[in-house]
């Protein structure tokens, strides 16, 4: 069975600014083989790993081996000794601990969680010209880049990590439990494809009610950047919920337009979120937005 991945790609030609990413793979089942999670106990960071990760959530840890997670043709370096240690902190504190923090949260954590995270060191380099941002297989593993610049506190880097962590995670909800009812006719002319939407901006994205151009690449992606966007995104209220004042021209009504159908979503959203998984997603993005 062909594993599903999900690339976030970065052209390098130009100025480094027009964001690709691949769609997911057709099959979205989670029954991915993956790898024995039986960690060899080398070194004291090994011993930590495989008490606090391994046993306690049958979740390894993968930093070495690189070569092992990219694809033939890719180009990626490993993380650095000394970054491992603090990437376990980071995602046990903005991924792990704020489901911890909500009602039913810690149980729907433990029995969905990847059995695989990799760390990279840096971006994955491919022959094209383009780099991979970050990926996931399936619900199965979630892989980390660039962790050899990790900065918690830099927003680029970190919003790198908190959409690719929280976008894959959304996956697992809606390959478990489907979308919610009706959810693609919100915005169904809005959708392009998974061939042509990153020739969208933001902007024509915000138009067609969408948080992002590759959230109109189909009703499944829509749905995991809507619950990774209201999750990580500060200032989600304001960008795409908050309806401009005194519109005068038709870009602003269309946008406004566009707002009413994300605030739509959202309602959807959270309405299913709470019937399927007995969390309350609003009470989990205040769990996230009080450590950022």
């Amino acid at each position: 069975m062909m594993k599903e991945r999900k690339e976030f790609k970065i052209s390098l030609i130009g100025l480094l600014t027009v964001v690709l990413m691949t769609t997911c793979y057709p099959s979205e089942e989670l029954d991915v083989p993956v790898k024995d999670n039986d960690v060899v106990i080398e070194t004291a960071l090994d011993q930590y790993i495989n008490d606090n990760f391994v046993e306690e959530y049958g979740m390894a840890i993968r930093y070495k081996f690189v070569d092992n997670y990219v694809q033939p043709g890719q180009l990626a370096t490993p993380p650095r000794l000394d970054v491992v240690r603090p990437m376990l902190d980071f995602i046990e504190e903005y991924w792990i601990n704020p489901y911890k923090d909500v009602e039913g949260g810690e149980t729907f954590f433990r029995k969905h969680v990847p059995a695989e995270i990799v760390f990279l060191g840096g971006l994955i380099y491919n022959g094209d010209g383009t780099v991979i941002l970050g990926l996931a297989e399936a619900g199965a593993q979630i892989t980390f880049t660039n962790v050899n610049a990790i900065d918690p506190d830099d927003e680029e880097w970190r919003t790198l990590q908190l959409q690719t962590v929280y976008h894959e995670f959304a996956h697992t909800v809606h390959q478990l439990y489907k979308l919610p009812n009706a959810f693609e006719t919100i915005a169904p002319s809005g959708y392009t494809g998974p061939g042509s939407w990153f020739i969208l901006t933001d902007d024509d994205a915000l138009q067609r009610g969408f948080v992002s151009p590759y959230s109109t690449s189909s009703p499944n992606e829509d749905y995991a950047e809507s619950v990774a966007f209201f999750l990580f995104d500060p200032d989600f209220d304001e960008t795409f919920m908050q309806l401009e004042a005194n519109c005068t021209t038709d870009d602003c009504i269309t946008r406004n337009e566009g707002r009413q159908k994300i605030a739509t979503k959202l309602a959807s959203i959270k309405d299913h979120y709470q019937r399927v998984t007995g969390i309350d997603l609003e009470a989990l993005r205040n769990a996230i937005q009080s450590r950022l």
